[in-house]
């Protein structure tokens, strides 16, 4: 039995495999035998969303006695989830808020994570297994090492031009699944299934793109055996999951009677949508509530447009009316008609299959946004947003003025990222900016100074992020006119003054 820090009032007990029968009554624990439970999906991003979402419906799927369907994890950076989850045989707390209260899950579906920084060869190895049949990612945009605008490998990235002069040893998600799937072919082995679920447009299909580039800057044999063998399937994936605080660490541990060094917080609600395109297999997802489809690009672009497009707007204007969560963006009435707002323009734009409700799924996103128990923080949300903005705001945007309709809400969303990524908000304090191209952003803004006119088409003119649209005539005039407004009256009035137009 191990231990973790004691503070006063701490209980020494480690949560651990030797101690699941001392947990708290009432807390739920994996319903199999993990000794029977062998490795088939490899994972790469072993962050606080894998945890929350796919881990908990593999561990659903392994209860039905699917024990071929572990999950190895990878951190392809940082060790602190390994170190965090090894000394407790990578068992973890799910903590699922709502008003109501809290309840309490142990996951099991994890076996065993590597860093693949310290060692890639040996992740490169696990991912080569014949027994591994499912590859899944979890990277964020930025891990990719793509254009958003195009979707195409950016083969300047510098993890790019790494990994392809030192291909048994990569860094990046791409690098990886090359390399494994590489050795896969030499050995005469069948491909493993790579199932992104990150927030991209059409997931699967940019993945394939990328992941063929990739190979073909190798061998362009290889990369026509990875586009005519392996199976990209495309995906929605739908939970909230704020990263987690020492608070949320002390909650977890008075409610299961031990310590857990890494629990994950998160909402009750979880949507996982799947194009049923596997090819090596998969477990029975449909019986863990996944909802596998011909095409899930509606369901893609609805949660993008919908969830991602207001998410992203609450974020950057309440980060800079001083709203540290969303709940508590969403506590005055303007910014949560703002996020409704940009539901509404965004809404237009989507094509759904029959009987779908997208009044009731609106209604649902207002109602999670609010919910008290859940502390997603604005600057969470806000990071990376130059891998964000394409997919969440400007794709709805391209299509409204396509159609001649106005697109003040979203305008105004987008110069709230803009007056962000100056990296000083409304009282001249500093802004923690987390993005890839944030000293880009910063000397454009220095540039430029604190002037609409100037600063909002710098940043459209970064073509990373806007692509070709950033020229276009009415989306320069909305967003300098919002910019300007922001910087006039800044956040709060600037969308008081628009949901009351």
């Amino acid at each position: 039995m191990s231990s973790s820090r004691q503070t006063q009032g701490e209980t020494t007990m480690r949560l651990g495999g030797a101690n699941l029968d001392q947990l708290a009554p009432g807390i739920r624990r994996p319903a199999y035998d993990r000794s029977r439970v062998t490795p088939g999906i490899v994972h790469l991003g072993l962050g606080a969303f894998h945890r929350a979402h796919q881990a908990v419906v593999i561990d659903d799927c392994l209860a039905t006695g699917a024990n071929a369907w572990g999950i190895v994890g990878a951190s392809l950076r940082s060790p602190e989830t390994r170190d965090a989850l090894a000394p407790q045989d990578h068992l973890y707390t799910v903590a699922v808020r709502a008003a109501e209260g809290t309840t309490h899950r142990v996951i099991g579906a994890l076996l065993d994570s590597v860093v693949a920084r310290e060692k890639p060869a040996a992740l490169v190895d696990r991912m080569a297994d014949p027994a591994i049949r499912i590859v899944s990612l979890t990277v964020t945009e930025k891990g990719y090492c793509h254009t958003p605008q195009t979707g195409d490998l950016d083969e300047r990235h510098p993890d790019v031009v790494h990994d392809l002069n030192n291909f048994d040893a990569p860094r990046s998600a791409p690098g990886f699944i090359v390399a494994a799937l590489a050795r896969r072919r030499a050995q005469g082995l069948s491909p493993f299934t790579v199932l992104c679920c990150d927030n991209l447009a059409a997931n699967g299909h940019t993945v394939q793109r990328i992941v063929t580039q990739f190979a073909a800057l190798r061998s362009k044999d290889l990369g026509k055996w990875i586009a005519d063998n392996v199976a990209f399937p495309c995906t929605m994936v739908d939970r909230i999951v704020p990263e987690t605080t020492d608070a949320d660490r002390d909650a977890a541990a008075a409610a299961l009677g031990m310590r857990d060094a890494w629990p994950v917080m998160t909402e009750p609600f979880m949507q996982w949508v799947v194009e049923d395109r596997f090819a090596a297999g998969r477990p029975d997802l449909a019986s863990a509530g996944v909802e596998l489809v011909a095409d899930v690009k509606p369901f893609e672009l609805m949660k993008l447009r919908l969830l991602n497009a207001s998410h992203s707007a609450l974020a950057y204007l309440g980060y800079l009316a001083a709203y540290e969560t969303i709940a508590d963006t969403m506590q005055d009435p303007h910014f949560a008609r703002l996020a409704a707002q940009v539901m509404e323009e965004a809404a237009v734009t989507l094509t759904m299959p029959a009987g779908t409700d997208l009044a009731a799924y609106r209604a649902s996103l207002l109602k999670r946004f609010a919910n008290p128990a859940l502390h997603h923080r604005t600057w969470q949300i806000a990071m990376d947003g130059s891998q964000k903005l394409p997919q969440r705001l400007l794709g709805a945007m391209q299509d409204r003025l396509a159609k001649n309709l106005p697109i003040a809400t979203h305008a105004l969303a987008v110069a709230g990222w803009m007056r962000y990524v100056t990296a000083r908000d409304e009282q001249g304090r500093a802004i923690d900016v987390r993005d890839p191209l944030a000293a880009e952003f910063a000397g454009l803004a220095r540039e430029a100074g604190p002037v609409a006119e100037r600063l909002a088409p710098a940043l459209l003119g970064v073509t990373q992020v806007f692509g070709p649209l950033g020229a276009e005539p009415r989306l320069r005039e909305a967003v300098t006119a919002a910019l300007g407004r922001l910087y006039k009256e800044g956040a709060r009035r600037a969308v008081e003054t628009l949901v009351s137009a």
